[in-house]
Formats: C-alpha cells, sequence, structure tokens
C-alpha cells in the first residue's frame, strides 16, 4: 500500500540520518554540531525522527483487519476506510516531518565540508533552506525549523528548488 511506502521511505530517511550522525560513518562531529557534548546537536532531533518511523509502523497495519459488524447485522464486513484514510495522512505528515529533519541535517553536514560545493540542485535546496533556517551553531529548540521546512516539502518548494535541472518531471512524464 502507499502507506507501507511511505513508512519504508522514512524509514530510509531515518536510517541516513543515523549515518550523518555518527562520526564513525560519516567522518564528522557527532551529532552534527561543533561542540558535542556541550551541545547535543541533531541528537533529539533524529530520536524524534525515529519515533516518528516506529509510528509509522503501527499506523501501517491494516485498518481492515479490525471489523465490525454494524448496521444491526446486515453490515459483516466493514472495510475501515475512513480510518484508513486517516491514518494514511499521519503517516504523509510523519515523513514529511522525518524527510525535514534529514534535510536540516543534510544542510549542516554540508556546512563542515566547505569550501567543497555539492552539485548545482543540491545547492539550490540549500540556499532554500538557510534562508529560512539558520546553520546549528548552540543548542536550540528545534521545532520550528522542522516545522518550516515541512512546509517547504509540503508546499513543493524544494521539489520546485530542483525540478529545472532534471530532464522530465518523474511523477507526470
Amino acid at each position: 500500500s502507499s502507506g507501507i511506502n511511505a513508512e519504508y521511505g522514512g524509514n530510509m530517511s531515518e536510517r541516513r540520518l543515523e549515518r550523518l550522525c555518527n562520526p564513525s560513518c560519516s567522518n564528522l562531529p557527532a551529532f552534527l554540531v561543533e561542540s558535542p557534548g556541550v551541545n547535543s546537536g541533531f541528537m533529539i532531533p533524529h530520536c524524534t525522527s525515529a519515533a516518528l518511523v516506529s509510528e509509522n509502523k503501527t499506523l501501517c497495519f491494516p485498518s481492515s483487519a479490525d471489523t465490525q459488524t454494524t448496521s444491526a447485522g446486515k453490515e459483516d464486513h466493514v472495510s475501515m476506510g475512513g480510518w484508513s484514510a486517516r491514518k494514511a495522512l499521519k503517516v504523509v505528515e510523519n515523513l514529511e516531518n522525518v524527510l525535514a529533519i534529514e534535510l536540516l541535517a543534510a544542510c549542516q553536514a554540508l556546512e563542515f565540508k566547505r569550501p567543497h560545493r555539492t552539485t548545482e540542485p543540491l545547492e539550490q535546496v540549500y540556499a532554500l533552506v538557510r534562508s529560512k533556517v539558520p546553520s546549528f551553531v548552540k543548542d536550540r529548540a528545534f521545532t520550528p525549523d522542522i516545522q518550516s521546512v515541512q512546509k517547504m516539502i509540503a508546499d513543493n518548494q524544494i521539489w520546485e528548488a530542483v525540478a529545472k535541472y532534471l530532464d522530465s518531471d518523474p511523477l507526470f512524464g
């Protein structure tokens, strides 16, 4: 189902985030912050990402497995389609937040590699994110940052930043 696909995408994003935050995998500072230990960096956002991925796994359990008899016994199998739709919306919302956290971490990781540059499309995404969210230097609440980037994802701003670099639109041909 599309919910399971979204969950799987979130799971892959969280695993990439773990590798970025783990200095033994990334050769970057722990939790993508100059002074780990003094600052927690992306430790808490990573925990948030892992929790959202875990929540999505439970939300992907088929709603139809929990049917109830309704309508005075006339409906012996109810698909629970309404509940399925609400769960699907929550899975997508969680996925957008997981992707927003990964994108924030990726932008932070790029800064540790300067003056080197990445591809032009990714530099455009980096510039877009940094136009709304400053670099992480010392501990602060991440919620506004995550919400800002999640809105960019939901409003297709990230897509629009890279679309001109693609040969064709992979969604619509």
